[in-house]
C-alpha cells in the first residue's frame, strides 16, 4: 500500500542543497541516505531534466506547453524506480517539480499508473488546486493526493487481494474526531483486542483498517477509516466521507477545555453536505477518567450524557438515525457494544 508521498521542488535540481522537500506522513528528507533524492532525479528519464542535470547546467527551464489554455502543467508519465528496497513512482510536472510515491516492497506500482496520472490532471489542471508556489497549498494538494491514491489502494487493489474468505456485506466506517479522543487506540482494541498505555502520540495519517465479523450464516468485511484530527487534515474530512455507511465521531468526554473545538468541528462536517441519510454513531471516550465519586456510576453517567448531550446541542439532529455511547478503550468498555451498535444502526437504515 501507499506509505508516502513527496514533492520535490527548485529552480535547479542540480543544485540539491536548494531544494525544496515537501513530504507527507513521514519526512523524507531525515533519510539517512544522502544520495536518495540524486537518484531519483537520475532514475526520472523524460529528457531535459535529467540531460541538464548530468551536464551540471542551472535554471532549468520549464518545457514549452504548446496549448496553454487547455492545460496549464505538463505531466510526464510515471516512472518506476527501486531504491534502499522501497517501490518510488515518479512523476514530472513542468520539468521542475516531482512528485513521487513511496509503496510498500511487495506493492507494483504499474496498478497505480492510471489513478497517479488522472488525479495529478484532474487536481492541477482541472481544478487548479495547487500552483506549486503556497507551501499551505502544496501540503493541502499531496494531503489529498494521498488520501485518493491510498483509497484506491485500499478499496479497489487491497480488497481484491485481501486475506479474507469471501463475504456477504462490506461495511464502510469512517471515524473522526479532533486529535487525542483516542480513534486510533479504538480501532487497534477493535481489530487485535490490545491497547498500548504508552501510545500517546497523535495520529498525523489516515489509516484504514479491515477487520472481519463472523456470524451464523454469513461475514462481513468492515473498513475502519480513521482520519487524523489535528487541524491541518480537517478539510480532508469530507474527502474520506465518500461512499460511508456510518459516521462514527469520537469526544474525548475528560477534555472539557476542548468541547467547543469538538462541537464546531462536529457541526461543521454535518452542516456542509446533505449526509442526513447516513446513520450516526456518537462516541463519549475516556469515561475511565471522569472523576470518581461514591453516587452510583449509573448515575453518574446519566448525568454527565445529558450534560454533553445538551452543550453539543445533539437535539438539533432531529429525526436523524443516531445513538450515543460511553467508551472506555482503554479499559475496553463498550467496545464490542460500538460493533453491535455500528451494525444495528445501518441495519435500521
Amino acid at each position: 500500500m501507499l506509505s508516502n508521498i513527496f514533492l520535490l521542488k527548485g529552480k535547479d535540481f542540480h543544485d540539491l542543497n536548494h531544494l525544496d522537500i515537501f513530504s507527507y506522513p513521514e519526512d523524507i528528507s531525515k533519510i539517512d541516505d544522502n544520495d536518495f533524492i540524486q537518484k531519483i532525479i537520475l532514475g526520472h528519464e523524460h529528457g531535459s531534466l535529467l540531460e541538464n542535470f548530468h551536464n551540471g547546467k542551472k535554471n532549468l527551464k520549464a518545457p514549452e506547453i504548446k496549448n496553454e489554455k487547455s492545460t496549464h502543467f505538463a505531466i510526464d508519465c510515471p516512472v518506476p524506480q527501486v531504491i534502499n528496497n522501497q517501490n518510488i513512482y515518479t512523476l514530472c510536472i513542468n520539468g521542475k517539480t516531482i512528485i513521487g510515491l513511496i509503496f510498500e516492497k511487495d506493492d507494483n506500482p504499474y496498478d497505480y499508473k492510471e489513478i497517479f496520472e488522472d488525479l495529478s490532471n484532474e487536481f492541477l489542471n482541472n481544478e487548479r488546486c495547487c500552483d506549486f508556489e503556497d507551501e499551505i497549498e502544496i501540503e493541502n494538494f499531496l494531503l489529498t493526493l494521498f488520501i485518493d491514491i491510498r483509497r484506491y489502494g485500499d478499496e479497489i487493489l487491497e480488497y481484491k487481494e485481501i486475506a479474507f474468505q469471501p463475504a456477504d456485506m462490506f461495511t464502510k466506517v469512517f471515524l473522526f474526531g479532533v486529535d487525542e479522543a483516542g480513534k486510533t487506540s479504538l480501532v487497534r482494541r477493535i481489530k487485535t483486542g490490545q491497547f498500548n498505555d504508552n501510545y500517546f502520540t497523535p495520529t498525523r495519517k489516515f489509516n484504514i483498517e479491515y477487520v472481519q465479523r463472523e456470524q451464523e450464516e454469513s461475514s462481513t468485511i468492515t473498513a475502519f477509516w480513521d482520519m487524523p484530527g489535528q487541524n491541518l487534515f480537517r478539510e480532508k474530512w469530507l474527502t474520506g466521507l465518500q461512499d460511508s455507511n456510518i459516521f462514527v465521531y469520537m469526544i474525548d468526554i475528560a477534555n472539557q477545555l476542548r468541547f467547543e473545538e469538538s462541537k464546531r468541528e462536529f457541526w461543521k462536517i454535518l452542516q456542509s453536505y446533505e449526509l442526513s441519510t447516513i446513520p450516526l454513531l456518537i462516541l463519549g471516550n475516556k469515561i475511565d477518567l471522569l472523576s470518581s465519586s461514591k453516587e452510583n456510576i449509573e448515575e453518574q453517567l446519566q448525568r454527565t450524557k445529558e450534560e454533553i448531550l445538551d452543550f453539543f446541542e445533539f437535539d438539533k439532529l432531529g429525526a436523524r438515525n443516531w445513538k450515543f455511547l460511553f467508551t472506555s478503550v482503554k479499559t475496553n468498555y463498550n467496545v464490542d457494544k460500538v460493533i453491535k451498535t455500528i451494525f444495528s444502526l445501518i441495519a435500521q437504515q
